[in-house]
């Protein structure tokens, strides 16, 4: 199951965040007081940006550390399943989703209208920040989404290039590879690093084997922390000895299979792991 759903995330972009567009019929209060949330990812900026009092649902994934940059924040909070029932019971003044005029749990209450945030798919930091503004003022703390992309402005202000127009494959339990047009991407290119499935041409999300990773010989590999030890089958390809004179960068999936504030945090660590291996390597 864990798997299956970072693999459907990972399609998306290998970190995406989710851009606001407007939809739903209701008028959502000017700061609303039962907010739900219906999307993973959609979790992370509820929980950036509003009360924690006004927060009344969020996905069963936003406690879990592995996937939630957020997981922290979350726990104690109200997680909900796929469930009408439970949304019914709430009475939301709004609803954040990706988008949540899709989400199936609403779907199934026919007759109800609840405020809703859209959100879709969103592959630039440009696109981040958008979200970011878009959610504060539905949740109604705009000046939040204000502070928030200032500071992640300034933590990436002066941020380095060491990739020099070096080669990296953002590569992933059973020889899944991200490609281009994700926001895994955007972050090599804002690094200096040539994303290796672009110049194979492969699409956002496709499997490279083994024997054609080695023979490709990226300058780096960035991978999950989570694989750093074996722990499975699929981690275990990671660790076989024709990979080992890759130099490895390793990030946690949750810092950017959603985008997130945590963008910054990934494209720091990123730059400072090149910079340790350059180091090494004198």
């Amino acid at each position: 199951m864990r798997a299956g759903l970072a693999a459907a995330l990972l399609l998306a972009g290998a970190g995406t965040l989710w851009a606001a567009a407007p939809a739903g019929k209701a008028k959502s209060p000017a700061t609303p007081q039962r907010i739900v949330s219906v999307n993973l990812c959609a979790d992370q900026l509820v929980l950036a940006l509003a009360d924690r009092g006004q927060i009344a649902g969020l996905t069963h994934n936003a406690a879990d550390a592995e996937l939630s940059a957020a997981s922290a924040k979350a726990r104690g909070l109200p997680l909900l399943g796929n469930s009408a029932e439970q949304i019914l019971a709430i009475d939301p003044d709004l609803v954040v989703g990706m988008p949540a005029s899709r989400s199936a749990a609403l779907a199934a209450l026919p007759g109800r209208t609840y405020p809703l945030l859209d959100l879709d798919t969103a592959d630039r930091l440009g696109q981040i920040y958008a979200s970011i503004r878009a959610t504060a003022r539905a949740v109604g703390h705009a000046e939040r989404g204000e502070t928030l992309v200032a500071k992640m402005e300034r933590d990436l202000a002066g941020l380095p290039k060491p990739g020099r127009g070096r080669v990296a494959a953002y590569y992933q339990r059973r020889g899944y590879m991200t490609g281009t047009g994700t926001l895994i991407d955007e972050l090599m290119t804002r690094l200096g690093l040539v994303n290796l499935a672009g110049k194979l041409g492969k699409p956002p999300l496709s499997q490279l084997s083994l024997e054609e990773m080695v023979a490709a010989q990226p300058d780096f590999l960035i991978v999950e922390s989570a694989t750093d030890t074996i722990t499975d089958q699929g981690s275990e390809m990671l660790h076989h000895p024709a990979l080992k004179n890759i130099p490895r960068i390793s990030i946690p999936q949750a810092w950017t299979v959603c985008g997130s504030p945590e963008y910054t945090v990934a494209a720091r660590s990123i730059a400072r792991q090149i910079a340790a291996i350059d180091g090494g390597r004198r």
